[in-house]
């Protein structure tokens, strides 16, 4: 590895809490240590990071992904979260699917229903919610796309019938919380497995959370 990468490895990767967007007044009390990286993000160019960072800055992580046999019934191109087991399909067709690893709602945040993806993002930026703010006035109102930002390498926005649910499946930078409830909903995926995710689906895409 170069010099310059274990430079960028140990200076940027910070862990911390994600799965900010719930919508319940307990999740909004999401304790959130912006206090690890505050005044860092913020300044820098969201487009900027979106052309130069990799997405596997995470050293020694390895993707979670696995052609295996679909147990979710659905039809090509659509993706089951089942929570219970912590794993998220995306059905290819041809009795097969796309499996990866992730990180769901921890207990009172758990959450089930039919969205779709309505919008992607790479490296997005985080505007938390207006509720989050008015309890924790310590965060940001804004946070810049990159390493430090809790929704990780590439995020997909879901939408249902009344417009957007606040919930995302989104990446992280703290992988090792994925295979456990520890997000307030959002569905957390490492960054080399969302992003192979995200170059895989379209805007429309059904999700059915389990």
């Amino acid at each position: 590895m170069s010099k310059l990468r274990l430079f960028a490895t140990s200076a940027f990767v910070v862990a911390f809490g994600v799965g900010v967007y719930a919508t319940s007044a307990q999740a909004q009390d999401l304790i959130f240590p912006f206090n690890l990286f505050q005044g860092h993000a913020a300044q820098q160019s969201s487009a900027a990071q979106q052309t130069s960072l990799p997405t596997d800055l995470q050293e020694n992580v390895q993707p979670t992904r696995q052609l295996v046999d679909d147990p979710t019934g659905q039809t090509a191109g659509n993706i089951t979260i089942d929570t219970s087991t912590k794993y998220l399909y995306l059905s290819l067709g041809d009795g097969k699917a796309m499996r990866y690893g992730v990180g769901v709602g921890r207990d009172g945040f758990h959450w089930t229903g039919h969205v779709y993806i309505a919008r992607k993002a790479e490296w997005p930026d985080w505007t938390p919610p207006e509720a989050m703010l008015e309890r924790r006035p310590e965060l940001p109102t804004y946070m810049a796309g990159g390493i430090d930002n809790p929704l990780g390498a590439r995020a997909l926005y879901l939408f249902n019938g009344n417009g957007d649910t606040q919930f995302r499946i989104h990446g992280t930078n703290e992988p090792d919380t994925i295979g456990h409830a520890v997000s307030s909903g959002c569905i957390r995926m490492l960054n080399i497995d969302v992003e192979d995710l995200y170059n895989r689906v379209k805007v429309g895409t059904k999700v059915n959370v389990i």
